[in-house]
């Protein structure tokens, strides 16, 4: 009489929680590169609000480093210090919804795809190829994580929701 009481309260409380079951919308892509350097993740950073810039130092042959804005608020930066500084500005609203790149020991290309139809490419057109993209519909880059010393040795990429609770994102 006990397990049959027991079963159905666990049965009340499922059926009561239904309505309040989220679909899946985050995910992760990576890790690519090498086992190098120290490791990065910027995923406090998101707090700060949606991906809206991006520095990023190439030399010839490699990614060297990255910064991040998220909101209006820059990450810290990791990598090195050689090479061209680039910086990408997204508009308001715009999200990254694809990266590929290439990488051998270290992160070699970064191709950055937005969902405003634009695209930016740095980098060697070396190496083994990747391609990363969400699991799940209408998500869009969040964060980076990885590992740096002299240059970007890995990188891997978050996925989830635009956030909602940014009112100046104009989205």
């Amino acid at each position: 009489m006990f397990c049959l009481t027991l079963l159905a309260l666990l049965c009340c409380c499922i059926a009561t929680n239904a309505g309040a079951i989220q679909p899946r919308s985050s995910s992760y892509s990576g890790e690519y590169g090498g086992g190098g350097g120290k490791r990065f993740s910027q995923s406090g950073n998101q707090l700060e609000g949606p991906i809206t810039a991006i520095r990023i130092r190439i030399n010839r042959w490699y990614i060297v480093g990255l910064q991040v804005r998220y909101g209006k608020e820059w990450s810290n930066y990791v990598g090195g210090s050689s090479g061209d500084l680039e910086e990408i500005f997204l508009f308001p609203g715009e999200s990254i919804i694809q990266v590929s790149g290439k990488y051998k020991r270290y992160v070699k290309r970064l191709v950055f795809v937005t969902d405003k139809g634009r695209y930016f490419a740095y980098g060697e057109d070396k190496g083994t190829s990747f391609s990363a993209a969400p699991l799940y519909p209408n998500t869009v880059l969040r964060f980076f994580s990885g590992s740096s010393g002299s240059v970007i040795d890995a990188i891997g990429f978050h996925w989830d929701s635009y956030p909602s609770n940014c009112p100046s994102c104009g989205k």
